[in-house]
């Protein structure tokens, strides 16, 4: 495996060599080669100059040509082969299935943004030419540069390939990365290819950029630079929310789409659990327990009315977790935070421990099954919390109106989900409103855990599950996040962008005088 512990722009950099830092294997604890050496401030504010030069070129480049730059990085990926799967599964403990699923899915949303641009559509071009205003034409452009934090649960689908480099690259804006610590060896080979990519395509240096380290520093050095223009994060509240504040109090503040984390509430309608609870039981298991726990939209909260039928999917559940097989988790620290959660929710007045699964092996993350009644609940923020890892609380409600209440008292979450019937769905109407308000992505009869890249997909919700509840970071309307609105007023068609001139040399629709044209 030729990895040399390359920085930013493939290149060897020196750094300060007293924050050299390894990955390590979580399934032993033993660290791997080579070292990593954090980059400087130095070496972080020449890679955001040179991605604020290569912006004044790439921003100008057509949908086809940032489209067949995008499919590149896909090929170059995959050219890499079983050397990013055996370095990641080294890094993260991750199932070789698992993580060419995981590729295979950074693959095919590189190659859908691609598709995007060159329909073009997406750039919302609108003219406005009636005889009694000014020509007025508008369209979305790119932001400027965009600083992408790497996440550690997804070390390619959210990392330096993932979805916000993606949906930033099509926007038109350039990037620099900030590898994620746990897997560095994984995001030098991702980096590699996408610099092949920019080679073979004719990108302007510095339209991507990586720097590693493990340290806060290197972010907040990425987050407080001028260049800088848009953030997209993947990981904990507490990291999400710092970069925000950072980035709110910048002279000129920047906008920060962090996704932080959810609890994902699965509520149980009384049909359901007549009709299906074994199955609902079964199914909640594995989700629960999908990656060890390891995936935002894993369910954390179950909630159900109390009644024979829900004593029953309790006792299927019961037995379901104790079968559950525990896996290994994806850091040390991660393992020591999911026992730090855990006890934290088990220290809270009402909480009881239901169910577990035995531990096996280093880092081992086995399954819990909590509960706790809804008078509890409701006074007790504490208990909403996410615990990243394979826990959840089940929740008991005396009536349908208080688990009404349970919804309304809830914050911001990703996911929420239903299992119901028609008729049941008809007598919870008041529920379903009231979760519209609190999630990115309800559910019917299904699970959270699995989000689908096309056109409709949301992955987002009000705050704390993210920073900004008007976007997602999932789904090719990732785009609009790293774009403004453009208006030209009275310019002529020689000085216009391609998909504002009128003889519309793009074959874009737009909306003109009101009317969508082809």
């Amino acid at each position: 495996m030729n990895l040399t512990g390359l920085n930013f722009l493939g290149e060897k950099r020196s750094g300060n060599g007293n924050q050299a830092f390894r990955a390590v294997n979580p399934a032993n604890n033993e660290e791997l080669e080579p070292r990593y050496i954090e980059a400087t401030k130095q070496e972080i504010n020449q890679a955001i100059e040179l991605a604020e030069e290569a912006f004044q070129v790439y921003r100008h480049k057509s949908g086809a040509e940032k489209g067949k730059f995008l499919e590149t990085i896909a090929d170059e990926i995959m050219y890499l082969g079983d050397e990013l799967i055996e370095r990641c599964i080294a890094e993260t403990g991750l199932t070789r299935k698992r993580l060419e699923g995981e590729r295979a899915r950074t693959v095919n949303q590189l190659k859908l943004f691609g598709e995007v641009l060159v329909e073009g559509s997406w750039v919302d071009a609108r003219i406005n030419t009636e005889e009694s205003s000014p020509t007025i034409k508008s369209m979305k452009m790119a932001l400027g540069p965009v600083g992408v934090f790497g996440a550690s649960n997804f070390p390619m689908a959210f990392s330096v390939a993932g979805g916000d480099t993606a949906s930033a690259l099509a926007a038109g804006c350039t990037i620099v990365v900030k590898a994620h610590p746990a897997h560095p060896g994984t995001c030098e080979l991702v980096a590699g290819a996408v610099g092949k990519a920019i080679e073979k395509t004719g990108m302007p240096k510095g339209t991507f950029s990586m720097v590693q380290g493990a340290s806060k520093d290197v972010g907040m050095a990425i987050v407080n630079h001028p260049y800088i223009k848009s953030i997209g994060f993947t990981g904990s509240f507490n990291g999400g929310k710092a970069l925000f504040d950072a980035a709110v109090n910048r002279p000129e503040p920047i906008p920060v789409h962090a996704e932080m984390g959810s609890t994902n509430p699965v509520f149980l309608l009384p049909g359901a659990l007549k009709e299906n609870k074994d199955n609902i039981a079964e199914g909640v298991t594995n989700s629960v327990n999908l990656g060890v726990g390891q995936f935002c939209t894993k369910p954390g909260l179950v909630v159900y009315e109390d009644s024979e039928d829900a004593q029953n999917f309790r006792a299927t559940l019961t037995e379901q977790f104790q079968k559950a097989q525990p896996g290994t988790m994806l850091t040390p620290d991660i393992s020591t935070a999911y026992r730090k959660g855990l006890d934290n929710l088990l220290q809270q007045e009402g909480v009881q421990l239901i169910a577990n699964s035995e531990e096996n092996g280093t880092n081992s993350g086995n399954a819990h099954l909590l509960q706790v009644g809804s008078d509890h609940f409701l006074s007790n923020q504490e208990l909403e919390k996410e615990v990243f890892g394979p826990v959840i609380l089940a929740v008991t409600a005396e009536n349908s109106k208080k688990l009404v209440r349970i919804a309304e008292n809830l914050q911001g979450h990703l996911t929420a989900s239903l299992f119901g019937t028609e008729e049941d769905l008809e007598n919870y109407k008041d529920l379903i409103a009231v979760l519209q308000r609190k999630v990115g992505r309800l559910i019917f009869n299904g699970y959270p855990t699995g989000v689908a890249v096309n056109h409709a997909m949301i992955h987002g919700g009000p705050f704390p599950a993210t920073t900004d509840s008007r976007t997602t970071s999932v789904g090719t309307s990732a785009i609009n996040r790293f774009a403004r609105p453009v208006c030209f007023q009275n310019f002529p068609d020689s000085q216009l962008p391609d998909e504002l001139k009128d003889n519309n040399p793009l074959n874009i629709f737009r909306l003109v005088n009101g009317k969508w044209q082809q």
